[in-house]
């Protein structure tokens, strides 16, 4: 497959996204190629790590190819992106609870779906270049492939700040948030791989570190903890227009680009994921009630419309937020019964 190279060098399992024209975005046989490969190594002795990395420059993995979730769903189809998003989620869980490390080089952008292959990793690097972010709602989503439990688990309020604001971390800020570990210049990325192919040693990774550059979102920890403490995307909202500041006009400006409802149903999934038990499995579970809805409820057909297909930049979504939607977003999270993830490969 043109899309992806997956072989054993030395001790280590290699994956390589090679679709850079694409930004690398992740296709579902994609993701089925990474399990299986997954699936054979956890077993295999002569393979101690996985390391995964992009050729390009400008990304790892910019997110998931979502042209043909749109085609389908514009058909009126919802299985296809139902069966890809059960079968990526299974992947996330994987990733997350893999028993061996698992190497993530993150250049570039890496978004949405590449969150989801890259950040749930034990060792997750990052360089100059590096632009992380969950900018789901701007499609009418909300942060899925287990990023709602990384937005959970960063500090303070930080993460309700990322998930309905879509602001983009570069390497500071990710290592800040929990989206990164190290902090490796990427000239630096050849002579570390070699070294951990050769010897199976996560311990050079260590020791090929330097120090992050510092962290703007960190600089703005105490603003966004005092606007973004709410119970709710209103309150939330409620906070921000009373304040006449650059940092309250441009967080605004912002949010209203994105999906009420993927904002509102983004707030209370963070909330819910603050539990200390909350787990991987909790996250996607939870993502699940709503990308299960997205397309026959929710807002996701026309964020893809307005930002892919006509790319005319104004979608309509359903709510607006003068009043946010509160039961809505409630009933996108409601538990979906039979229809729930079960974390099973099918056939």
């Amino acid at each position: 497959m043109n899309d992806i190279s997956i072989r054993i060098t030395g001790r280590a399992g290699r994956i390589t996204l090679t679709r850079p024209k694409a930004l690398n975005a992740l296709s579902y046989e994609m993701a089925l190629e990474i399990e299986a490969a997954l699936d054979a190594w956890a077993e295999d002795d002569s393979v101690d790590l996985v390391i995964i990395d992009a050729t390009g420059e400008k990304a790892f993995c910019a997110g998931g190819d979502i042209q043909k979730l749109y085609e389908t769903g514009r058909a009126g189809d919802y299985d296809y992106a139902r069966s890809f998003w059960r079968d990526e989620y299974r992947l996330n869980a994987k990733i997350a609870e893999y028993p061996k490390p698992y190497v993530a080089f993150m250049q570039g952008f890496t978004m949405g779906g590449g969150v989801g292959i890259a950040c749930h990793g034990s060792h997750r690097i990052v360089c100059e270049s590096s632009q992380i972010a969950m900018p789901e709602v701007g499609i009418g989503l909300v942060p899925d492939v287990g990023g709602s439990l990384l937005l959970a688990r960063a500090p303070g309020r930080v993460g309700e700040y990322l998930g309905t604001t879509a602001a983009r971390m570069g390497a500071g800020d990710a290592i800040y948030a929990g989206f990164a570990d190290r902090y490796i210049p990427g000239e630096d990325w050849p002579a570390l791989i070699a070294k951990l192919e050769e010897s199976g040693d996560i311990s050079v990774i260590a020791e090929a570190a330097q120090t992050p550059p510092d962290s703007p979102l960190e600089g703005k920890h105490a603003r966004i903890n005092a606007h973004f403490a709410g119970d709710s995307l209103t309150d939330i909202l409620n906070s921000l227009r009373t304040e006449d500041s650059d940092f309250a006009d441009e967080t605004l400006k912002s949010m209203s680009r994105n999906s009420p409802l993927a904002m509102a149903c983004t707030v209370e999934m963070i909330h819910r994921l603050r539990d200390p038990a909350a787990d991987i499995r909790d996250a996607l579970d939870l993502e699940f009630c709503f990308t299960f809805r997205s397309m026959e409820q929710g807002d996701f057909l026309e964020g893809i419309r307005a930002a892919v297909i006509d790319k005319d930049r104004a979608p309509k979504w359903q709510h607006g937020l003068d009043a946010p939607p509160s039961r809505a977003a409630t009933q996108m999270l409601m538990p979906l019964g039979q229809d729930a993830l079960s974390f099973k490969k099918e056939g």
